[in-house]
């Protein structure tokens, strides 16, 4: 609301200065003299006030010196809005408040608070370091059978099955235990083959040639492997050899012990060669496939040890290690497969159960997962569960053990920690993450600073870059620093740079964009004046552009556009300001560059209403940085150098008017 004469002026000291000690009250002996007294002090407090406020563009030398009042007002609860007079909030109604200012020399992200103001806010602070951080990965998965130890049972010779010995699922075996009876008449005929080749062995060795013994030996020889093929053990074909006695049946023996977990065929079928007639697995080892999601792979590596738990034994922990990582991630769940191998001699797992398990990850500083105990390990590079810790061969595939580092499964022992940065500090928008970081050697002193983070680990996040080691941060109250540099329409954490900031187009009314003319040819008045060397022209015509974009109505535009031009319009009074109130040509052209930035963003976020503009460009601005203007004519007029370089730079970019081929 608009201040009264009757309202006490505000001192706007100095943050940071010491009160003055109150005196002791005098005697009253006059109101002449408390009358004096008051006048004196609202005097101090007017001057404490100009010292203080913020810098205004320069008045006439006719008028008289402005009172310390507010020179801005904007919405407790929509800081974005920003107007030169006091009024209501066109978002919400509220009445404005006045946006107050601070005398010190501050960078645009850097604020200061009294000792007051710190303790109101409850700032805390921290300082980064490096540090051993984990974090807890939790997944989620079932046992299932060890592929390496599935035996499918099979015909090895075409047949009938006369009689299984194993008659239902779930039957414990031995090794070399007898499964089925299988009938088979070519078995009957292959073992007459035997005998037959037995009996010419025995005649040839008789006297006959040296050529026929080799061959019927090697008769011999081919009849037994045919048996042994066909599911004979050597102990029953030195049976048939012995007694002369052949049989149409053979009994399929157990490869392994473990438990029939299926069986495919009954009593009475007949199987050709290869048909599948029992499942047997070994249970004393099994898997445990986890599911772990895209968000965590950063943290799961080979040989990290993994506990979990499951239903059937709540609270008895259980123990694998990571041994195979699936590189292909399932389109459906967006998870990867986390295989563990563990030991099950107790038989309390069984496949099928679910588990919930949680991996304990440490990282390096670079971000990558670290185990040191595979350091100085010899593995096999095709069954990476075989671990030594000397140079061998495998025991499953006989390859050579190759170390550990070079399959790149273990970090460097040697590497320093990581550095980090409390999570409670960092402020994150989903794009950019921003922390307030207290400056040496002023206790009151903040500064927000962009953070590139890597992945979160409990309660720190990695810093990659942005902070160094020993920088103190706000890790509570830089909410509340935020919110007041967002009062201030200064960067912040929802108002980036003004160099990072997307330009967005807005939907313009034609009686806004027709407000927006005075303001267009003010900024072209001071380019064309500052390009003809004209500083007093310049000033004049940059106060006049100020005083137009305080006068633009801004309630002629609504929503995100009448969020976008209250930014907008204190940028291009804060330019034509300085403009104004530069005392050389110099300064004048240094103002002068963002107040082009900020007319720049006005026409590519709203555009002009008549005639054409052109964006200028000059790679030898700001001491060969280079810098943009906008200007009418095809002809470059270079207000950064003016007649000494009044044609270097190009034109870069056309903006007609709207309906001449414009933005519609």
């Amino acid at each position: 609301m608009k201040p009264t004469d009757a309202d006490t002026p505000p001192t706007n000291e100095p943050e940071g200065a010491a009160e003055a000690p109150t005196p002791p009250p005098a005697p009253r002996r006059h109101p002449a003299a408390w009358v004096g007294g008051a006048l004196a002090l609202l005097l101090v407090g007017l001057l404490l006030g100009r010292w203080t406020s913020p810098a205004a563009p320069t008045a006439g030398a006719g008028d008289p010196a402005p009172a310390a009042q507010p020179t801005e007002w904007t919405c407790s609860m929509h800081p974005q809005i920003r107007s030169p007079t006091p009024g209501t909030c066109p978002i919400c109604g509220m009445d404005l408040i006045p946006v107050g200012g601070g005398g010190d020399d501050l960078g645009p992200r850097e604020l200061r608070l009294s000792p007051g103001a710190v303790t109101l806010a409850e700032v805390e602070t921290e300082p980064v370091r490096r540090q051993d951080v984990a974090r807890q990965v939790r997944m989620v998965g079932k046992v299932d059978f060890d592929e390496t130890r599935l035996n499918y049972i099979t015909a090895w010779i075409p047949g009938r099955l006369d009689r299984m010995y194993v008659d239902y699922t779930g039957t414990l075996v031995r090794k070399d235990d007898h499964l089925v009876q299988l009938y088979s008449p070519q078995l009957l005929s292959a073992q007459e083959e035997l005998l037959q080749a037995l009996k010419a062995r025995q005649t040839f060795r008789d006297g006959s040639s040296k050529l026929m013994l080799e061959t019927a030996e090697q008769t011999v020889r081919s009849s037994r492997e045919k048996l042994r093929l066909w599911g004979l053990g050597l102990d029953q074909i030195e049976e048939i050899e012995r007694s002369g006695q052949t049989s149409d049946h053979v009994t399929i023996r157990a490869p392994i012990g473990g438990i029939v977990v299926h069986k495919n065929k009954n009593t009475g079928d007949y199987v050709n060669t290869g048909e599948r007639v029992y499942t047997i697995a070994d249970l004393s080892r099994v898997w445990i496939q986890l599911d772990a999601y895209e968000s965590d792979l950063p943290w799961v590596r080979y040989g990290q040890t993994v506990r979990f738990e499951t239903e059937s034994y709540p609270g008895v922990p259980f123990e694998g290690r990571v041994v195979f990582v699936d590189p292909v991630l399932s389109g459906d769940t967006r998870t990867v497969k986390v295989r563990l191998n563990v030991d099950n001699s107790t038989g309390r797992l069984k496949p099928g159960m679910f588990v919930r398990a949680v991996l304990q990850a440490s990282l390096q500083a670079e971000g990558q997962t670290l185990d040191p105990s595979l350091v100085g390990k010899w593995i096999c590079p095709m069954h990476w569960d075989v671990i030594h810790d000397a140079q061998g061969a495998c025991d499953q595939c006989g390859m050579p053990l190759v170390r550990a580092e070079s399959l790149h499964l273990t970090g460097d022992p040697g590497a320093e920690l990581p550095l980090v940065v409390p999570a409670s500090a960092v402020l994150w928008t989903g794009v950019r993450s921003l922390v307030y970081l207290k400056l040496p050697g002023d206790e009151a002193l903040f500064r927000g600073q962009e953070i590139v983070l890597g992945p979160r680990a409990g309660d720190f996040y990695v810093v990659r870059s942005g902070l160094d080691e020993g920088d103190v941060v706000v890790t509570q109250g830089a909410f509340k620093l935020d919110s007041a540099l967002q009062i201030e329409a200064r960067p912040s954490m929802m108002l980036p740079p003004e160099g990072q900031r997307e330009a967005q187009a807005h939907d313009a009314p034609p009686a806004f964009l027709a407000a927006l003319d005075p303001v267009y040819a003010g900024y072209l008045a001071v380019q064309e004046a500052l390009a003809g060397d004209d500083l007093q022209a310049a000033r004049t015509a940059a106060e006049g552009l100020v005083t137009q974009a305080q006068g633009v109505d801004m309630s002629l535009v609504t929503g995100t556009g009448h969020v976008a031009w209250m930014g907008l319009a204190k940028r291009l009074r804060d330019g034509g300001g300085a403009v104004a109130a530069a005392d050389t040509i110099a300064a004048a052209r240094v103002a002068f560059v963002e107040l082009s930035a900020a007319t720049l963003d006005l026409e590519r976020q709203f555009g002009h209403a008549a005639g054409v503009l052109r964006e200028a460009y000059c790679p030898m601005a700001r001491d060969n940085e280079g810098a943009s203007w906008l200007q009418r004519g095809e002809e470059v007029l270079n207000p950064y150098f003016g007649s000494s370089m009044l044609r270097c730079g190009e034109v870069r970019a056309t903006f007609p008017a709207k309906g001449e081929g414009g933005r519609k």
